[in-house]
């Protein structure tokens, strides 16, 4: 018989559980409502909102090119009597009616997003200056977008409703069978084309933006994205996207 001795086996460690991912409920009005957290959520609403429109209106001063939507938008507004701001409203309004076809479910955030946004933006406008320099232009497109992916993220992880432009997005999506990136990448192509035509301002700020927003605010969605009480049975969903 042998007598040596066995290794000893040294205890296996159980593996950290990974840290749970908070999904985005895709919940009606009420539903919405009755999902618990409601003042945090509104609050995180309402200063991703403000936020929202205080970073389109730096890219605005910055004079380096607009988020595609806001390059139609300021071709609109060159035929309007109406501000930069306020032809958001219009705007959100107008794609708020293609959503009765596709069946998109509204929410609180739903209405505030297409009336705060335009009001915030033309609210900074009026309190913000064009730098001449360019470095200080440079900074402002910047600061925008990386500000507008912030003001995404705690608005859509409020979950109290999808912005206007996500709704006619994920509409379109569900109707055609398109995937998600392609009808947005469409949508966008689409308003910036019609939005030059216009006279609308697109640029390198364009560009900048539609690189880098996705990225940005998928990195910090999961900062401001509020647990739920989803009842069971009720869809989720994981996906994320800007206004």
């Amino acid at each position: 018989m042998s007598t040596t001795p066995r290794p000893r086996r040294r205890p296996v460690r159980p593996a950290r559980a990974a840290r749970p991912v908070r999904p985005l409920a895709d919940l009606g009005p009420v539903a919405q409502l009755r999902a618990g957290h409601l003042p945090s959520r509104l609050a995180r609403l309402a200063v991703g909102l403000v936020l929202y429109g205080v970073s389109l209106a730096m890219m605005v001063r910055g004079d380096l090119g607009l988020a595609p939507w806001d390059v139609l938008h300021s071709g609109l507004a060159r035929y309007l009597p109406l501000t930069l701001g306020q032809t958001i409203v219009a705007m959100s309004f107008v794609v708020l009616l293609a959503w009765v076809p596709l069946r998109e479910k509204p929410g609180v955030g739903t209405v505030a997003n297409a009336v705060v946004v335009g009001l915030s933006a033309d609210a900074t406008l009026a309190l913000l200056e064009r730098p001449d320099a360019l470095l200080g232009r440079a900074g402002l497109m910047v600061g925008g977008v990386v500000l507008c992916g912030l003001a995404s993220a705690l608005y859509i992880g409020a979950q109290l409703g999808r912005g206007p432009r996500d709704g006619l997005m994920t509409g379109l999506s569900r109707r055609t069978g398109a995937s998600l990136r392609l009808v947005r990448t469409g949508l966008e192509v689409g308003v910036v084309l019609l939005g030059l035509l216009l006279g609308g301002v697109a640029g390198l700020g364009t560009l900048l933006y539609a690189l880098a927003i996705g990225p940005l605010t998928q990195a910090m969605l999961p900062w401001f994205t509020v647990a739920l009480r989803v009842p069971a049975g009720a869809p989720e969903e994981v996906s994320a996207s800007s206004r």
